[in-house]
């Protein structure tokens, strides 16, 4: 015992390199007391967490346990440890009683807390907490999945507290209202729900908090996978939610009436509820002049036709549709295929998977790694793919444009569902030609109709039809003209005015 013990005594010095105080790690301890609030009990729930700390200042009868790695040192020193080392035990109940120390009567709540970041102080049978939260954590920078042309370059972080510092810094009203809610039975991963009031459906903000209390789940870690736990479809391709990194398009959204998820630990901001048309605007194209912003927006929904169907259009017409091309372009055609010896529709598969290999390579690897295998290997492959005769120069032309116009969207979650929505659309292409790519496309029409997000249409403004909205969907109207809020949020304040007292 006397070795572990010696261990334990070396760890804690590790662990708290850099600092005068000596803290000892919570062992094991053998004897549990009848008192839920007891220093003893509360150590049996923190039995071989090493990293869990227990102080003891005898002079006052005084006992602080923490985690040291999730406390800001200076703090819970400046704030408790000087201040109750030098007190006289008259003085002390003076000191706790002050409101910095809240004082605590559950004991599922004082665990909670200690896990949470905060100090217990044991004194007596009482226990006080203090909020000394100050882990280590990543700084505000620029999003690499969101990158910014024209606008602010802040990007959400990891710690909820700096994202809802964001959010504030951006919208000063006391209409903003979050709610603080908690997921995983085991990770009990703290959700914000922001909204605000006034502007925000209220029956949406209830449905949305209702999904979150429902959720019943060991864990969850990031707003991605938030998001999936509260799907209206959850087996459907699409996604029902934004996810955003960007605070301006977090606000944005709040502003249009819209409610936010914040989960603790992630930087990726969930928007409810979502249209289908959501996933082709950015904030840049508010920050440029109407025109520009709406010839960009235009090219993304262009970019959205030519990647699901480009390729299986090649393999319809070059299987059952001869008649179709130009005669031109017939014979380039033939001499291009002359020495393939796979049908369209498999060469297609071939090169639509080859195309998938090399961009999630480019995706995992190192950045600079991964650009080079990106252009190298998409070059070196096609060249010598055409030079083996395994597939065609037009081929090979059209794949490149599909990859290329999946990029061109903004969202990754929304570019990652169509990449896959075409490899369908080609096999029913190399089936039933344009008889099966038109089922195809009739198919994924039909589902977008009966798709919801929290509630609401999918496809609003399309369907149902609201042409007011459409000035700020298929294009960005002048500033002058976007005075309304979108109709699927249902506000009550649909008028972009000032908020009403």
């Amino acid at each position: 015992m006397a070795i572990w013990d010696r261990l334990l005594f070396s760890f804690s010095r590790q662990a708290d390199s850099g600092s005068k105080r000596l803290d000892v790690p919570v062992l094991a301890e053998s004897t549990v007391t009848n008192d839920p609030l007891s220093l003893a009990h509360i150590m049996n729930q923190f039995e071989d967490c090493i990293d869990v700390f227990h102080r003891n200042i005898p002079g006052v009868q005084v006992d602080i346990v923490y985690i040291p790695h999730m406390i800001d040192h200076n703090l819970l020193s400046r704030e408790v440890m000087d201040p109750i080392s030098n007190a006289r035990t008259d003085d002390l109940s003076l000191i706790l009683e002050q409101t910095q120390f809240e004082k605590a009567v559950d004991p599922k709540i004082i665990v909670l807390a200690i896990l949470s970041g905060q100090a217990a102080i044991f004194h007596h049978d009482k226990v006080y907490l203090f909020f000394a939260y100050g882990p280590e954590s990543r700084s505000v920078q620029q999003s690499e999945t969101e990158t910014v042309i024209t606008g602010p370059h802040d990007a959400f972080t990891e710690a909820s507290g700096t994202n809802l510092s964001l959010i504030r810094r951006r919208v000063r009203s006391s209409h903003l209202k979050v709610v603080k809610l908690e997921v995983g039975e085991v990770t009990k991963t703290v959700v914000f729900v922001l909204y605000i009031k006034g502007i925000a459906n209220m029956d949406l903000v209830d449905e949305f908090i209702r999904r979150i209390r429902a959720i019943e789940i060991d864990a969850v870690y990031d707003g991605n996978m938030f998001s999936q736990y509260i799907d209206d479809f959850p087996y459907s391709l699409f996604p029902q939610f934004l996810i955003t990194e960007r605070p301006d398009t977090a606000v944005s959204k709040l502003v249009g009436g819209r409610i936010l998820g914040i989960v603790d630990g992630s930087p990726a901001v969930v928007s409810a509820p979502t249209a289908f048309f959501d996933f082709f605007s950015s904030a840049d194209d508010y920050y440029q002049r109407w025109s520009i912003g709406t010839a960009t927006r235009m090219l993304r929904f262009i970019a959205f036709v030519i990647t699901i169907t480009f390729t299986a259009v090649y393999v319809s017409v070059t299987t059952y549709h001869y008649e179709m091309i130009p005669e031109a372009l017939i014979l380039t055609l033939r001499e291009s295929r002359s020495k393939v010896p796979f049908p369209p529709v498999i060469e297609a598969m071939l090169m639509e998977v080859t195309i998938e290999l090399l961009r999630e390579a480019g995706a995992r690897l190192p950045t600079k790694i991964g650009q080079t295998i990106g252009i190298v290997g998409g070059i070196v492959i096609g060249q010598a793919a055409v030079q083996a005769g395994l597939t065609s120069n037009i081929l090979i032309i059209a794949v490149a444009s599909s990859a290329i116009s999946s990029f061109v969207i903004p969202s990754y979650v929304m570019s990652a569902s169509i990449r896959l929505i075409r490899f369908g659309l080609i096999l029913l292409a190399g089936v039933w030609g344009n008889f099966g790519l038109m089922l195809g496309i009739a198919f994924i029409v039909i589902h977008l109709c009966g798709l919801t997000s929290l509630g609401t249409s999918y496809l609003s403004p399309f369907a149902p039809t609201k042409l007011a909205d459409w000035k700020d969907v298929f294009i960005r109207g002048p500033f002058s003209t976007l005075t309304s809020r979108p109709d699927q949020v249902r506000t009550a304040n649909p008028k972009k005015n000032k908020m009403r007292k």
